[in-house]
């Protein structure tokens, strides 16, 4: 990131603002032009700042991230900025829906700003100098398993990983994971899809039941918490949640493992 880069924040959790605000201000190269709290604030914003990137809100008042990412997308005069968007589960249609409006990344609530800081970076290493004539939805942040780099060195991390958080792997959970970890890695629209699609995927495999996924799944994660080692897990998942209080859903925890892994990876 050789240039400053201005950046908006639209969320309309205000106390948030302030906290990602503090912490991006004290980045090197980050530059925060503006913070909205509803989507009508942030389209003003970027007209007026024109933004080289946004962190946008899927859901706030007024406008929502899906209606700010249409009025971009509308005006051809503008150089595009890059659009990182918050996220939660439960939302696969609007997910799906901002991803055919080309977001160029998605993160997932709560996270890791370490994280969020890396993929600015890799967001806008080479900004482009002028606005495309047309953006196309089919252009993605998220590149084909062969990008990444041998598939085998992948399924190596993944499975070391797994090993360090203490899920053993003589149980049927274990193999569910690293499958599901590989193919969100693959294909980050499946976090917004964990019922529908993820684990029918995995099921047609293993020839069983998508509810065997899901329980298996589960069962992985709670061993983990039981006997795993405390200082791997809080390493692993500290920035994320209180592991001492509160075990990692399913989709929370494919989704944090799956992320790490495209940022050791260097993947943007």
């Amino acid at each position: 990131m050789s240039k400053t880069v201005k950046i908006i924040i639209a969320d309309d959790n205000r106390n948030f603002c302030a906290m990602l605000q503090n912490y991006l201000q004290s980045q090197e190269h980050i530059r925060i032009v503006g913070v909205a709290n509803n989507g009508l604030e942030a389209w003003e914003l970027i007209q007026n700042q024109e933004p080289d990137l946004i962190i946008l809100d899927l859901v706030m008042p007024n406008l929502d991230g899906l209606g700010v990412m249409e009025r971009i997308n509308s005006r051809t005069t503008m150089a595009r900025p890059k659009i990182i968007m918050q996220t939660a589960f439960g939302q696969e249609s609007l997910t799906h829906q901002a991803m055919m409006l080309g977001v160029d990344y998605f993160i997932l609530k709560p996270y890791d700003l370490e994280i969020l800081s890396k993929r600015i970076h890799s967001l806008t290493q080479d900004l482009p100098t002028t606005a495309p004539s047309q953006f196309s939805s089919s252009s993605s942040a998220y590149p084909s398993m062969s990008t990444i780099g041998n598939e085998h060195n992948l399924v190596s991390e993944v499975t070391a990983i797994m090993h360090q958080i203490g899920i053993p792997a003589h149980v049927k959970g274990y193999q569910y994971i690293r499958e599901a970890i590989l193919m969100v890695v693959e294909d980050v629209s499946l976090i917004g899809a964990v019922t529908k699609e993820l684990y029918p995927g995995i099921a047609k495999k293993f020839d069983t039941a998508s509810s065997r996924v899901e329980r298996g799944i589960r069962h992985a994660i709670e061993l983990a918490w039981e006997r795993g080692q405390k200082d791997t897990l809080k390493r692993i998942f500290g920035y994320s949640m209180n592991i001492e209080r509160q075990k990692p859903t399913n989709s929370e925890f494919i989704a944090l493992l799956a992320d790490k892994l495209r940022i050791q990876s260097n993947v943007s």
